[in-house]
């Protein structure tokens, strides 16, 4: 049986550990698998992506926005939509957890929101991302941030920086200002 010392491998990016193996055995002080086992424990990087960040996504789609995953449906989509569309640029840093997307899902509890509710997410579908930033000028790319477009223009733009030193209920009554301002 071939042995491969875990300690000792060299896993490109696109491989990671996933999972503990019960059948390690240890010999001189240096955990041994067999290279079979080894293999079981690799997954792709951006599989591991995909499960990782998979709940980010849920935060947003579970509450009725739709992911735009590729340019084609982002341009399709944002420069047509009629009415008002709220676009939140999805992200993995704390601030999208604590403050974006929280106050996102509180803001649209309002009396009055936006029609449509998209969202790409930065780092993953970089291309649809990079569609979508461009209807948002002129700010430069900001991730998370938020937009609400009328009639495919961009009316209101909340970038990082308004998001990261905020609360979430404070970017929540923002948004429920400017769904009242823009969205009747």
């Amino acid at each position: 049986m071939n042995q491969v010392t875990v300690a000792s491998l060299a896993f490109t990016e696109y491989e990671c550990i996933i999972k503990l193996v019960s059948t390690a055995v240890m010999l001189s002080d240096k955990t041994v698998i067999s290279e079979g086992e080894c293999r079981e424990m690799s997954m792709s990087f951006n599989q591991y992506m995909r499960d990782s960040i998979q709940p980010m996504r849920d935060d947003l789609t579970s509450i009725g926005f739709q992911e735009l995953m590729t340019p084609e449906e982002v341009e399709a989509t944002l420069p047509t939509a009629k009415g008002t569309a709220l676009v939140v640029v999805n992200s993995v840093c704390g601030c999208a957890a604590g403050q974006c997307r929280p106050g996102v899902a509180q803001a649209l509890q309002n009396e009055i929101a936006p029609d449509h509710l998209f969202t790409v997410f930065a780092g993953q579908e970089k291309e649809a991302t990079a569609k979508a930033r461009e209807y948002f000028a002129p700010y430069p790319p900001s991730s998370p941030s938020i937009a609400l477009m009328k009639d495919g223009e961009l009316v209101h733009f909340i970038e990082r920086h308004s998001v990261e030193n905020r609360s979430a209920a404070e970017i929540s009554a923002e948004l429920k200002e400017v769904f009242d301002r823009f969205c009747k």
